[in-house]
């Protein structure tokens, strides 16, 4: 067995092989990161996005509304973290679901 794995491995294609099965392993790896990357891009959008609808419509507040204000956020922040704990949980995605409706979209207007 040993003799023929080693026959195997030095023979003219044997490398040949290795090659097409590496060249393989890193096309895999690249997807993965291309997928990765558009994740990445993705979030920092969202966020970019998020802040700067928040900032553009959201008032300051008077000082007599403050401690209302933040205890509020607190408890609205609270049930955000739970909600996002129960996507996680489910293995929901942002990035499948814009990805669906993206893909609904050209389907649609195909």
């Amino acid at each position: 067995m040993v003799e023929a794995a080693l026959t195997s491995f030095f023979s003219p294609d044997g490398s040949a092989r290795v090659e097409a099965a590496i060249s393989r392993r890193l096309d895999h790896q690249t997807r993965e990161l291309d997928r990765l990357a558009e994740h990445v891009e993705l979030s920092n959008e969202v966020v970019a996005l998020f802040v700067r609808f928040w900032l553009t419509t959201t008032p300051p507040l008077p000082d007599s509304a403050l401690a209302a204000a933040q205890a509020s956020g607190r408890d609205r922040y609270r049930g955000f973290i739970a909600a996002l704990g129960r996507r996680m949980e489910k293995g929901q995605s942002l990035a499948r679901e814009v990805s669906d409706e993206i893909g609904q979209a050209a389907d649609e207007q195909s």
